[in-house]
């Protein structure tokens, strides 16, 4: 192997070090197409977001803020869910797991878009590649059939109130998360098991700045027939039930607010909902942009994907926290604690 094949490790690499850890993964080959001698498959490059050089210095401490913004809102909601006895409800139980989801697979993708703006060779080692594709089709399954979880919450808590204590367990709110991280481990591991059976001989630069099904495609000299049928009926089947559960569950939610008599209680309901039927739409609605935008405008897909991998993961905690009186109330109780203790440790000093 050439001194070239090697470059320093970075958090991926490492992560993939343990995921692929007594894993058989199969050998690629790269090379000129059809080629007869090709060379066993080391790395991919990163082609990342095409601007000019010198507007890496500014789109660096761009996403670097985003991220830390991401850091710090998720660890704070969930932080404040796990001390906070006053929010020990299905409600924000479900609400700190997608803290604890948005925390982590956008940490997938931000450090090493990150460590690219900077690196010449922009690589990321074809474990590490697998690996990112692994949690990130991961994290964002589950956080899909965890909404769908949710809004079924929200429906249970609006239209059958007097049930809500024995319907939404803490037991079958426990078994709805473990299901929807089952589902999303299920399909990380089809969806990564069908893309890396393809052949990458035609090149090794993605046309992107994470490993994605998409990108990974375009590289490959694979016939990717099978390979379509087999993710969009795997896509169908995720995404359709989470989304029939979310636009059933807020039918019936609309229309039993609508049948509350006073202002007062309608608006009360709403608010409820709204942080959720927000965090939803964004979502959503950057997935489809992505998933429909052809293949001729790239780049839009990577402003799709910055919303769901950075942007989404940002905005939930400002969403739930800024409409949401009991975490503002938590929040506002938690940082009192902290001013206290700051002021004794000053005192003592």
């Amino acid at each position: 192997m050439e001194a070239t094949d090697f470059h320093a490790l970075d958090c991926i690499d490492l992560l993939a070090l343990f995921f692929t850890f007594g894993i058989d993964i199969p050998k690629f080959a790269i090379g000129d197409k059809g080629g007869d001698n090709p060379s066993e498959m080391t790395a991919f490059i990163l082609v990342g977001i095409r601007i000019r050089p010198e507007l890496h210095s500014l789109l660096f401490p761009l996403f670097l803020i985003v991220y830390g913004t991401v850091l710090l809102g998720n660890l704070s909601v969930t932080g404040i869910i796990v001390t906070d006895p006053c929010l020990n409800t299905p409600m924000y139980f479900f609400l700190g797991n997608l803290s604890f989801i948005d925390l982590f697979y956008s940490s997938v993708i931000a450090p090493k878009a990150m460590i690219n703006f900077w690196s010449e060779s922009q690589s990321i080692s074809f474990a590490g590649c697998v690996t990112q594709l692994f949690l990130f089709a991961f994290f964002i399954v589950t956080e899909g059939f965890l909404l769908a979880a949710m809004a079924y919450d929200r429906f249970i808590a609006i239209c059958n109130p007097l049930l809500y204590p024995v319907q939404m367990s803490k037991r079958f709110c426990t078994q709805l998360v473990a299901g929807s991280y089952f589902c999303g481990c299920i399909s990380s591991v089809l969806q990564t098991s069908i893309t890396f059976t393809l052949s990458f001989c035609a090149s090794r630069a993605i046309d992107h700045f994470y490993c994605d099904g998409r990108p990974l495609q375009r590289i490959s000299c694979s016939d990717i027939f099978v390979y379509k049928i087999v993710t969009f009926s795997l896509s169908s089947i995720i995404i359709l039930p989470t989304i029939i559960v979310i636009i059933v569950s807020y039918m019936y939610i609309f229309s039993a607010v609508l049948k509350i008599r006073s202002t007062e209680g309608r608006k009360k309901a709403f608010s409820t909902c709204s942080s959720h039927l927000g965090v939803v739409s964004v979502l959503y609605g950057a997935v489809f942009f992505m998933y429909l935008t052809p293949d001729r405008f790239p780049e839009l897909s990577k402003v799709a994907s910055l919303c769901y991998t950075l942007v989404t993961p940002m905005l939930n905690p400002l969403i739930y926290s800024l409409r949401n009186k009991d975490v503002k109330e938590a929040l506002r109780k938690s940082l009192k604690k902290e001013i206290v203790l700051f002021n004794c440790v000053l005192t003592v000093i």
